[in-house]
């Protein structure tokens, strides 16, 4: 049952906060519901959960519109093409993906005057794949000052899909780089708080390591299965 997933997702999380010293409320749980339908997110809703994460435009715009009577938090997570931003801008509460300067310009542009800006990461390719989207750690402090300067957007931090690892402190290592580029752009803007790391397989690593949000789906709804890949099914994995 989804409770019983969510209990344990929890605990686990509050376990992992607890072996490195923290505090469990310092991380936040969000629920990635890509290919899950609007009942399985009440169900989660009811167990306590009231973030979620999206790749697929289209379907997330469905699901925000079936579930407009609860009070839930979008977060848009998958890599994002220019003709999806207006959507993007106008319907989610943050975004993780933010890439390159073109996204985050028209994101800026596009966001409705009535909301408070829109909460963006910046996802970096921290293991340089050329299957991922993110930027380089050479571009990252350039685009962070611009996109920081950009009116309709709240700049908050960094996300990272790092390549795929079992060893535990190999994904500590990777996840330390994420921290320290954090770190050193807090240098110039301190007010970034977020690092956005950590997945069902990896997420004790990456709180042991400083993350502020995992983003869970396969712990919590069981494996996927998916459709025909559409226009904006994400190259990578973000759960």
């Amino acid at each position: 049952m989804l409770a019983d997933k969510y209990d344990k997702v929890r605990r686990q999380i509050s376990h992992a906060c607890r072996d490195c010293g923290r505090a469990p409320e310092s991380v936040q749980l969000l629920a990635v519901s890509k290919t899950r339908n609007a009942n399985e997110i009440r169900q989660l809703y009811a167990c306590g959960q009231a973030a979620f994460g999206e790749n697929y435009l289209q379907e997330a715009l469905d699901k925000i519109d079936a579930l407009q009577d609860l009070p839930l938090e979008w977060h848009f997570i998958g890599p994002i093409q220019s003709n999806k931003t207006r959507a993007i801008a106008e319907r989610f509460d943050w975004v993780h993906s933010v890439d390159r300067l073109k996204i985050a310009r028209r994101l800026s542009e596009q966001r409705p005057a009535d909301r408070l800006p829109l909460n963006v990461c910046l996802q970096v390719n921290i293991s340089s794949e050329a299957s991922k989207s993110g930027c380089s750690v050479e571009e990252l402090p350039e685009l962070a000052r611009a996109v920081d300067a950009l009116p309709g957007l709240r700049l908050r931090g960094l996300m990272a899909i790092p390549a795929a690892a079992t060893d535990p402190q190999q994904q500590r290592h990777t996840f330390a780089q994420v921290r320290t580029q954090l770190e050193t752009l807090q240098s110039e803007l301190p007010q970034l708080d977020t690092l956005s790391m950590g997945m069902s397989g990896d997420l004790e690593a990456a709180i042991a390591e400083g993350a502020t949000l995992v983003r869970v789906g396969t712990a919590l709804f069981g494996p996927r299965t998916y459709a025909t890949p559409g226009a904006d099914t994400p190259a990578t994995p973000n759960a």
